[in-house]
């Protein structure tokens, strides 16, 4: 009977964000995968999770640290990556004001990811619900599109997440060919940070270099005249200075990140067989995950590599939505779990 009635859940562990969406209502919870941390005489304790602890990143005190226990898309802290997974789970049960446990829990992982690191997310979920699966973010994300994973005709995805981009060619509820390289948009932020503090001798902190790339980063020329004020600790005096940063700085700055990118997707479309290749060409390469949002990056793929690049009309929520697609058609896509 409790079978009949538990929710089924999907969830995608992203290194800056997590999501869960419940069977038959949708995105029921989407927090920074972030915990704050105290240390007291040798003892840990969580202050703070989620958005809770993301307003602390960078403001806390002497023996309080904001960590982020899911680094590329992998557990790397699992102690602090369960009682997170533990807290959310309590949170999604509170909004419903249910207690029973989810009956199938499905869980987007990274490509590449090793069998450690795949009993690492399991274990993290252990006794939370009857069923766990594992799914290949780039398939779900693909899945998220409205892609046609299921025929006999290629489909490339490109998602770019905090930690990494998954990038893949799918066929016949496979994968053909795909990659996963170790940069999404984290390391624009960093490249923004050491840009900055370079050009301009001013430290900023994480949420700024965020919140600059949000604002005006760029990887197209189209978008340079744009500009920000951005304010942090000047290195030469060591008080608080202003400065006004231009859209090709940042450009400039994430340049090399947004090559790398490209450069993968090129690697995968040169080993994709030539009669996958015909595909592509016709219906282009979808873009999903929050990095995808950087503006102009559509066109800087099409200018590149001649072939349509696509953006996901909801970038953040695809690789979650494409998990609770494969809950609610179990019969169609039964083939795509790992």
């Amino acid at each position: 009977m409790f079978r009949l009635f538990s929710p089924n859940l999907a969830i995608d562990l992203g290194t800056a964000n997590t999501l869960f969406y419940e069977t038959g209502t949708g995105v029921v919870l989407n927090e920074p995968s972030m915990v704050a941390l105290s240390y007291f005489e040798g003892k840990q304790e969580i202050v703070a999770i989620g958005a809770e602890a993301k307003q602390m990143l960078g403001r806390t005190p002497e023996g309080v640290d904001v960590i982020r226990p899911i680094r590329t898309g992998v557990i790397a802290d699992f102690d602090v990556a369960s009682k997170m997974i533990k807290y959310f789970l309590n949170s999604v049960r509170k909004k419903k004001a249910s207690l029973v446990r989810p009956s199938h829990i499905i869980v987007g992982v990274p490509s590449g990811i090793t069998e450690v690191e795949k009993r690492a997310i399991k274990d993290a979920l252990e006794g939370e619900a009857r069923d766990i699966k594992l799914i290949d973010e780039a398939m779900a994300a693909a899945i998220g599109c409205d892609l046609p994973v299921t025929e006999a005709t290629a489909s490339m995805i490109v998602d770019i997440g905090g930690g990494t981009t998954d990038i893949a060619v799918i066929s016949l509820s496979d994968i053909v060919y795909s990659t996963s390289i170790r940069q999404g948009g984290d390391a624009m932020d960093e490249a923004i940070t050491n840009d900055i503090t370079r050009k301009h001798r001013i430290v900023i902190g994480e949420s700024t270099a965020e919140l600059i790339k949000m604002t005006i980063g760029s990887a197209h020329k189209t978008y340079d005249n744009q500009q920000v004020e951005v304010r942090g600790r000047d290195l030469s005096t060591g008080v608080p200075g202003t400065i006004i940063i231009s859209g090709i700085e940042i450009r400039e700055a994430i340049f090399e990140v947004v090559s790398n990118i490209i450069e993968a997707i090129k690697q995968v479309l040169e080993n994709t067989p030539p009669e996958l290749s015909g595909d592509i060409l016709s219906h282009g390469i979808s873009f999903a995950g929050g990095g995808s949002l950087i503006r102009g990056l559509d066109k800087k793929v099409t200018e590149i590599l001649d072939i349509k690049a696509n953006i996901a009309k909801d970038p953040l929520s695809m690789v979650v939505t494409g998990i609770g697609k494969c809950l609610e058609e179990p019969k169609l896509y039964k083939n795509v779990f790992l």
